[in-house]
């Protein structure tokens, strides 16, 4: 009897944290396009203005981020690089209203904006990224990621 090919295939913790983040990244990508979600200014929930650059920074991690369920060991590694880099990112926009995932920090520099609109502006990366260390660096029930 040949097992088929589904029986390899299972959703476990990682794999749907991973899933988790896919749909959020694209819901991230995709709220620049809803207008229910845009101010009179263009800024999403009154808060930041999303450009083609991050909504493709946010479409390439949510493929990543789906890519990454097909197997155990993907999801652990997408999980742990994307979870570190984005909560890193996040940290960089409370300090400075800008990050280095969309190179804004390279552009824009240090936004001249207050404390309380850099928190939340930058919430969204700080809570993937934490989701993603969470589930990818927790050594509750840990095994070796095989596949």
């Amino acid at each position: 009897m040949t097992p088929s090919a589904t029986e390899g295939f299972a959703l476990d913790r990682y794999r749907i944290a991973a899933l988790a983040l896919a749909i959020a990244l694209l819901f991230a990508a995709a709220t620049d396009y809803i207008p229910a979600f845009i101010d009179a200014q263009g800024r999403v929930f009154g808060l930041f203005q999303l450009d083609i650059y991050k909504d493709a920074l946010h479409v390439a991690s949510g493929l990543w981020a789906l890519a990454a369920t097909l197997s155990r060991r993907s999801a652990v590694f997408f999980l742990r690089v994307f979870g570190t880099l984005y909560f890193l990112d996040g940290m960089m926009g409370v300090l400075t209203g800008s990050g280095y995932l969309d190179l804004s920090i390279f552009i824009d520099g240090i936004r001249d904006t207050s404390w309380l609109v850099k928190f939340l502006s930058s919430v969204p990366h700080l809570a993937l990224g934490a989701l993603g260390i969470a589930a990818g660096w927790s050594p509750w029930g840990a095994r070796p990621a095989l596949a």
